[in-house]
């Protein structure tokens, strides 16, 4: 996937202007990539918006809540949740 881009969005859903945490968000959004690719077993196509936004989403949140015990919130469970089935479908075809 296009970090970059995924960063851009990030920031931007974020509010940052500047690149000072720029290290650190690509530093969780490349640890989301490969979550969702190695335990989740989705194979992320970065043609598709659903997947990129997923992943800006995600980024977001991680940042967000570093510090937080609380879970997931229920949209991004649910969107995981189509995701893993939709790639489940994909693969058996």
């Amino acid at each position: 996937m296009d970090t970059e881009l995924i960063l851009s969005l990030v920031k931007a859903r974020i509010g940052l202007t500047s690149a000072v945490r720029d290290t650190y968000l690509t530093a969780i959004i490349n640890s989301v990539i490969k979550e969702l690719e190695d335990e989740k077993g989705i194979t992320l196509d970065e043609d598709n918006p659903n997947h990129l936004m997923f992943v800006v989403d995600y980024s977001t949140w991680r940042y967000q809540n570093r510090d937080s015990e609380s879970g997931m919130p229920r949209h991004l469970q649910y969107r995981l949740h189509c995701l893993c089935l939709h790639n489940k479908e994909v693969i058996e075809e």
